[in-house]
């Protein structure tokens, strides 16, 4: 979907609706921003082969991501040299990562591993566009929607 009238649009706390399935399958950007609430927000996420989205920990959010095209190694724990749970996931697979855990999913298949997440609260800016990992890792105009509600500055970590 990168530079294609494809692509869903942000239109922030509106009511949207979209062919989540279809989407995610045809994006073809590390992240992109799909929709944009008070509350909540989606993105859609392609991996490339032995590429992951990326040891991190979200103090204040919970998040929800589901593979719909791919294979990859998840892991998951309570410090990030102390990743304990671990599991191969795949097509139609959900992981459920609570407020506080380090976690990452290695994309160990042969194609790109397409994933949409849910955040809660909002993650990044509204309508966000990153074509690569090492874009989004730069981007440093990538804060939630002043209208989103946000837990007090408990800063993300990345490993």
């Amino acid at each position: 979907m990168s530079q294609n009238a494809d692509r869903i649009q942000d239109i922030g706390p509106q009511p949207q609706a979209f062919d989540i399935e279809h989407a995610t399958q045809k994006n073809a950007d590390y992240r992109s921003v799909a929709w944009s609430g008070r509350y909540l927000q989606v993105t859609l996420m392609s991996i490339p082969v032995g590429g992951d989205i990326g040891l991190e920990i979200h103090p204040e959010t919970d998040q929800f991501l589901r593979l719909e095209v791919g294979n990859g190694h998840l892991q998951m724990g309570p410090a990030k040299d102390q990743l304990s749970f671990q599991q191969e996931v795949s097509d139609g697979w959900c992981v459920l990562v609570p407020a506080g855990t380090w976690h990452n999913i290695t994309n160990i298949g042969a194609s790109p591993m397409q994933v949409y997440t849910v955040y809660a609260p909002a993650h990044h800016a509204p309508g966000k566009v990153q074509s690569t990992a090492a874009a989004a890792e730069a981007d440093k105009d990538d804060e939630p929607a002043s209208w989103s509600v946000q837990p007090d500055n408990v800063p993300d970590m990345h490993g």
